[in-house]
């Protein structure tokens, strides 16, 4: 996918905050999310940690957006982030 024109990239780099649990559905939920996201712009993804073991700290998201309001938006609906988990 080509970045549309004015568009940039944007980092989010996500790391488990507090003592809240990352249920399977949590991350299923936010792996959709992400995947709607990426029909739309670019965007490429992976998490940080042990997927073998299920202990995963975080996660990189790289995503086009035109202004880092936009960013911040787009970051804001993860559910993840609205779970208050990252």
């Amino acid at each position: 996918m080509v970045l549309k024109e004015g568009n940039v990239l944007y980092v989010r780099a996500d790391h488990k905050v507090g003592y809240e649990e990352v249920t399977e559905q949590d991350a299923m939920d936010s792996m959709q999310y992400l995947q709607s996201i990426a029909k739309e712009r670019y965007l490429a993804a992976g998490v940080f940690g042990n997927i073998e073991t299920d202990e995963i700290d975080g996660a990189m998201v790289l995503f086009e957006a035109k202004d880092l309001a936009e960013a911040q938006a787009i970051s804001d609906k993860d559910p993840v982030f609205r779970k208050g988990c990252y």
